[in-house]
């Protein structure tokens, strides 16, 4: 028996060292042959697990992000003329508006300095070719055939004159005559005031017509902010910045327009005050006229 053990172990052995040496001898007891461990299979993904969603969503977000920087790294031109061609309809509109009523301003301030310059001139050489004259004939005769403020005042009372002659009472002539000289005055204050509302109106409503595009374009910027989703700086400022251009536009309107109001009702004030100096000059010299006109009669009436 201890014979066969040991057959046993040397052919298992054998078997072991080479299964083809063991298949040779058909005396010997046969012993299963080897088997090759089994391949470790990968586990089956299991429904929590998310494998195609997860790739996508990898994938995904690259794509939105070279988006993102493919955005942000294609620079923008943000000059004024720029932001104007591309903001919304209704900015470009109030732009346009406030540009023109800039327009106006400055057309208003070159048409009125010229204007008031030439009446104040025409007005102190006026007074001082009458300064000496000592009756109305004969200032309308030293100012001649020229227009103006002043000789409208000595026809005006030359006609008053006129008119009421064969009338001893010479405080309604005055009145009338200072009637007539008011209506001037005030017609001449209305013409030299031409403008002037506009410009107020434009310095006052400017600001706000401004702020109105402001709004609205921010509010687009917004709405163009929601849809893309993103909060990024470089993304939405260009939308605001056009929105923003608006007000600065309309400050550009307002500021010269309040100046410039400013500045031509200082001048206007001061050129009234020489029209006022004018119509004085008028009721003297009807005054002189008459205080001559009631001389001569008393002494005609001496002599007869």
């Amino acid at each position: 028996m201890f014979r066969t053990v040991l057959k046993l172990a040397a052919a298992a052995a054998i078997a072991l060292a080479s299964p083809a040496l063991a298949q040779q001898q058909p005396g010997s007891p046969q012993l299963p042959a080897a088997q090759p461990a089994p391949a470790v299979q990968p586990p089956a993904p299991s429904a929590a697990t998310p494998t195609a969603p997860v790739a996508t969503g990898l994938a995904a977000a690259p794509a939105e992000s070279a988006s993102v920087k493919a955005a942000i790294n294609v620079p923008r031109e943000l000059s004024p003329w720029s932001m104007f061609m591309s903001a919304d309809v209704v900015v470009k509109a109030v732009m346009i508006g406030l540009a023109f009523a800039s327009l106006i301003t400055w057309t208003i301030f070159l048409a009125k300095m010229i204007e008031l310059s030439i009446v104040q001139q025409k007005v102190r050489s006026a007074l001082k070719k009458v300064s000496n004259a000592r009756s109305l004939a004969e200032a309308q005769f030293a100012l001649g055939s020229k227009e103006g403020v002043l000789p409208s005042l000595l026809a005006a009372c030359m006609r008053e004159a006129r008119l009421s002659a064969g009338i001893s009472s010479d405080a309604g002539i005055k009145e009338r005559a200072a009637s007539s000289s008011a209506e001037i005055v005030r017609a001449e204050a209305r013409r030299v005031r031409l403008g002037m509302g506009l410009l107020a109106t434009i310095g006052a409503t400017s600001p706000f017509v401004g702020l109105f595009g402001t709004v609205w374009g921010i509010m687009n910027s917004f709405i163009g902010i929601s849809k893309a989703q993103t909060t990024n700086l470089a993304v939405v400022a260009p939308g605001i910045a056009e929105a923003l251009l608006a007000t600065a536009i309309g400050l550009v309107a307002a500021i010269p327009a309040v100046i410039i109001y400013n500045h031509f009702a200082r001048v206007t004030k001061g050129y009234l005050e020489l029209v006022n100096r004018a119509s004085g000059a008028a009721a003297r010299l009807l005054s002189r006229d008459l205080d001559r006109t009631h001389v001569s009669g008393s002494s005609r009436s001496a002599a007869e």
